[in-house]
């Protein structure tokens, strides 16, 4: 797909890519004009009829903001002025099930609302997005038991935005509505704005949640649980450390990545090998231990792909030491210690 639109854009034409690659013009066509609209952006006024024309070839704001140098932010603002939203639809199968079952997405390519989101008394859970190693049922059977503990309480309609249909695809009326959507600021904004909800949780998401806890609250929303500043302060392995130094905890000596220069001179000073930690991932995500120079700079430079607005950390590695782990809940007075657990393998 890549070198079909760097293709398009050096000027191959549909016919010879269809030659090279097999694939029906009739797809070509459409990557076309997202390449011709993709060079003309950066000349034209975000008039609403551009707006409404990038958001039907699927440009998100961020990236029609980067075309336009301004934040995406700037350009919803715009378009939510010219009344540029997208519209409710919804998956008419889901009623093969239950006439309950309200399974929805989001389009530009429409008009009007399949339903009218009405009333009060909604929470939204955002899901966990697609599964990958250390990041899948687990956070599904947190989502849905985080929706039967929101209908407990009495909360009229729980909402869950997820784009991963198998979440609850065995389990059609665990919830009010389902959205299966992207899990970004800008989709999630959208479904806010439609629905109007006391708050929403990220807090049982897992990693994709989490990242979005900031701009949330940044955006005005208000989070249920535990606060977005304290979910900073736990993946921002900067944060974290400092906190640690604060509270007189002790750690293996650390340092934060602003420079190559500078990691490899900590690096140097302290001793190989040491731990790259990128803030705000999962399962240890981009995280290595270098034992030389070399392995340091070329481990750095995918950390901070992975982790390109939250910063990279270096710390000691220490050899030969066992890992435990304590998983435990807090109230803010007492806490309940549910496991204490030692690795069996050193770290």
């Amino acid at each position: 797909l890549f070198y079909i639109i760097e293709a398009l854009r050096r000027g191959v034409t549909v016919e010879r890519i269809n030659e090279l690659s097999g694939i029906t013009p009739f797809f070509l066509d459409r990557l076309r004009r997202i390449v011709e609209f993709e060079s003309e952006l950066p000349e034209m006024k975000l008039t609403e009829d551009v707006l409404r024309k990038g958001k039907r070839l699927g440009f998100s704001d961020d990236a029609m903001g980067r075309l336009k140098e301004m934040t995406g932010l700037k350009v919803r603002e715009l378009r939510k002025d010219f009344g540029v939203v997208p519209y409710v639809k919804e998956i008419h199968t889901a009623k093969r099930w239950s006439e309950d079952a309200y399974c929805l997405y989001m389009t530009y390519s429409d008009e009007g609302d399949d339903i009218e989101p009405k009333g009060d008394g909604k929470v939204v859970v955002l899901g966990s997005g697609c599964y990958r190693i250390g990041s899948s049922v687990e956070f599904d059977w947190c989502c849905v038991n985080m929706a039967w503990a929101l209908r407990e309480k009495g909360i009229n309609e729980v909402i869950m935005v997820n784009c991963n249909p198998e979440t609850v695809s065995t389990d059609y009326d665990v919830l009010d509505k389902l959205y299966f959507e992207e899990l970004n600021l800008e989709r999630i904004l959208d479904i806010l704005d439609k629905e109007n909800p006391m708050g929403v949780v990220v807090s049982v998401g897992g990693q994709t949640a989490n990242n979005l806890a900031l701009k949330l609250e940044n955006s005005g929303v208000r989070l249920f649980g535990t606060k977005a500043s304290d979910i900073d302060r736990a993946e921002d392995r900067a944060k974290f450390s400092r906190l640690l130094d604060k509270l007189g905890i002790k750690q293996p000596q650390w340092s934060m990545l602003e420079t190559t220069e500078q990691a490899l001179k900590f690096s140097n000073e302290i001793g190989y090998p040491v731990l790259i930690r990128p803030s705000y991932v999962l399962s240890g995500a981009a995280m290595n231990v270098a034992y030389h120079d070399e392995q340091l700079e070329s481990y750095l430079k995918h950390a901070t792909q992975v982790s390109r607005e939250n910063p990279v950390v270096i710390s000691q590695f220490i050899l030969g030491a066992r890992e435990i782990e304590v998983d435990g809940v807090c109230d803010g007075e007492n806490v309940f210690l549910g496991a204490i657990i030692e690795h069996i393998e050193d770290a």
